[in-house]
């Protein structure tokens, strides 16, 4: 979808990789799946195992209606808790520069394509959810990977001739960014692996890496717990201020609360039911930087038992 015709110079690189774009929407209190895969309203597909949901809350994958409307959506999944998401991935060949270039314009199409997606989802799948509505909040998550090419460009190399276009594009800024600024973004950089580099920020991730599979599953989910923390603190805020004005009545209807079924009229309750629901997404979210810290140090072990063969 990206492509360049700039020359082959130094500092005009070709690479070669794909841009992953993740959105999420919330739709509702809760998903009937079981229901789901039982009616014909959508198309199942199977799924693998995930590593950070268990059983009760393993999603389900389906299939657009029409796919061919949207030709670079990957993965289309329904959670039981409310959730919808997606996954894109959009082919790229080109250097840095273009991709950065084309970064905005990307995230801008993504996001109104991830829109028309799910409302043909939610329409296909509203009478099995939980207060529905189309919908409450949404979230985002970009993942730039470029292959590596360790016989061409070392890692310090790349950093040096391109940190500045990597900082400046996972910021979504099509100029470069101030230098100190670019050098935080640098220093968070994560080497696990000889010729392997993760630079992780806010809204987007580099990932020059020759196995990432792992990874992309990693940064969908946590896209995902972003959506739901985001909820729990609209829902922390309304309560607390109902307590603050000393109103113990009812939320509104439309208020959104996720994992949450009767309304527990006791404010004092309902604080610890909402954290427990806390507790749960903190808990996977431990397990997945656990997961990853674990990847990371038995990727160095191997690099430091290959050095000393």
């Amino acid at each position: 979808m990206i492509e360049s015709s700039q020359n082959h110079k130094n500092t005009q690189h070709i690479f070669t990789g794909n841009i992953y774009i993740f959105h999420a929407f919330d739709v509702g209190d809760d998903i009937n799946l079981e229901k789901i895969e039982k009616s014909s309203v959508v198309k199942t597909v199977s799924l693998p195992a995930s590593k950070y949901f268990k059983n009760y809350h393993r999603p389900i994958g389906i299939e657009l209606a029409n796919p061919a409307s949207s030709p670079y959506c990957v993965s289309c999944k329904v959670h039981n808790f409310g959730v919808v998401s997606f996954t894109y991935k959009i082919p790229f060949t080109g250097t840095l520069e273009s991709m950065r270039k084309e970064i905005n314009s990307l995230d801008f199409h993504f996001f109104e394509q991830s829109s028309k997606d799910s409302k043909v989802v939610f329409d296909a799948i509203k009478d099995f959810v939980s207060k529905s509505f189309f919908y409450h909040m949404r979230s985002a998550y970009s993942v730039f990977q470029i292959d590596p090419q360790p016989e061409v460009i070392n890692i310090p190399t790349l950093k040096e001739n391109y940190g500045g276009i990597i900082a400046s594009s996972l910021r979504f800024e099509t100029e470069t960014l101030a230098e100190y600024k670019k050098n935080e973004i640098l220093e968070s950089a994560i080497g696990y692996f000889r010729g392997d580099l993760i630079i992780v920020d806010s809204y987007a991730t580099f990932l020059y890496d020759a196995e990432y599979e792992e990874l992309l599953d990693l940064f969908e989910f946590a896209n995902i717990q972003q959506l739901e923390l985001h909820y729990f603190d609209l829902i922390l805020d309304q309560q607390l201020n109902l307590i603050y004005e000393g109103r113990v009545g009812t939320v509104p209807t439309r208020a959104y609360f996720p994992f949450i079924g009767v309304f527990a009229p006791d404010p004092v309750g309902f604080m610890g039911k909402l954290k427990a629901d806390i507790s749960v997404i903190t808990e996977r979210l431990e397990g997945a930087l656990n997961w990853l810290v674990n990847r990371i140090i038995l990727s160095f072990m191997g690099c430091l038992c290959k050095s000393l063969i």
